[in-house]
């Protein structure tokens, strides 16, 4: 079969490699539809995220759907959830699988990832999807995933302000998800006038940032009052500096962005003067049933951000393009 590895920066080369055994609990899995995240693409420029650096060739990958190639679920259509928690840990038993120090992770650190014909993996981890939801919509369950969980941190109430810094493919999902929780209006900002425009196609007050003037402009669209909530989904500083200088006295500012280094800094000082209630989000946490009902009825189109596919073999131009940041959501077909 054809795997995808990285040797190291902006070096992934596809090989030829024996077709996985499935352990105990696991099952075949034929992979349909693999999405390029901003963490896959901190390992393709940097060989490295939060820390934790390249030890070996990497598989990538962990936003993924397939179709089970082996047992009793043969021909089912699922969606790959990449957590797997061990179960056993605190942070497990208080329902918080998705920082369990010990998770097995698709895509990072020493675990393989699923850009590749085929994979196995834990049965349990295996959701089945609807057919009103295809491949690439399978694939973008995870995402989703990922901006329900900063929203559910975010607290948004209906009648609320949302500030949303950072218009990338999570960040286009929360104007929509957002939108549909009641949100009244929705401010965002980004560095690219592509991601800008989608933003405001999808509804929202967006500017483009440049020196940081555009915060007045967006202030000023709140009527001076600011936003209730905000969520920083850029992973760089600014954006957390204008999530705290729009969000309101005693709002709450989510950082779910990924900074290039292990590093971020925070206005602390008017975070404090405001009372700011200052949470972290990472990853997803028991959302798939919620994801795909949003995805199945149509109250999210997640199509919306999907911009490019590439089959398997040109994988290497598909990190480079997403690399790029020329669209949204990349895709890598592998059964195209």
């Amino acid at each position: 079969m054809r795997v995808l590895r990285l040797h190291g920066p902006r070096d992934a080369r596809l090989t030829d490699e024996p077709v996985p055994v499935p352990e105990p609990g696991e099952a075949l899995v034929r992979v349909t539809a693999v999405g390029i995240c901003g963490s896959d693409l901190h390992w393709f420029s940097e060989s490295a995220i939060g820390g934790v650096a390249l030890t070996r060739p990497l598989v990538l990958g962990h936003e993924a759907a397939g179709v089970i190639a082996d047992g009793p679920r043969t021909g089912e259509r699922v969606a790959i959830d990449p957590s797997v928690p061990c179960g056993h840990c605190d942070t497990c038993a208080r329902g918080l699988g998705h920082l369990c120090p010990d998770v097995r992770f698709l895509g990072y650190a020493t675990g393989d990832g699923a850009m590749r014909d085929y994979l196995a993996w834990p049965e349990a981890q295996l959701v089945p999807i609807p057919d009103t939801i295809d491949d690439v919509g399978g694939a973008m369950l995870e995402p989703l995933g990922v901006a329900i969980h900063a929203l559910r941190l975010a607290r948004l109430r209906p009648g609320d302000r949302i500030g949303i810094f950072g218009a990338g493919p999570i960040g286009l999902l929360l104007i929509q998800l957002a939108r549909a929780s009641g949100a009244t209006q929705v401010i965002v900002t980004d560095r690219l006038p592509h991601r800008v425009a989608a933003a405001r196609a999808l509804g929202a007050v967006a500017e483009l940032v440049t020196d940081g003037s555009e915060r007045a402009a967006l202030l000023e669209a709140t009527g001076g009052e600011g936003v209730d909530t905000a969520i920083e989904i850029a992973g760089e500083d600014d954006a957390i500096g204008a999530a705290i200088d729009l969000v309101k006295p005693a709002g709450t500012v989510v950082v779910g962005g990924i900074p290039e280094g292990p590093a971020v800094t925070i206005t602390g000082a008017a975070a404090r003067r405001k009372g700011l209630d200052l949470r972290f989000a990472r990853r997803m946490n028991l959302v798939y049933p919620q994801a795909i009902a949003l995805a199945a009825s149509g109250t999210v189109d997640l199509h919306a951000v999907v911009s490019d596919r590439f089959p398997l073999s040109d994988a290497p131009a598909a990190l480079a393009s997403a690399a790029r940041r020329e669209g949204h959501k990349v895709m890598v077909l592998p059964g195209r």
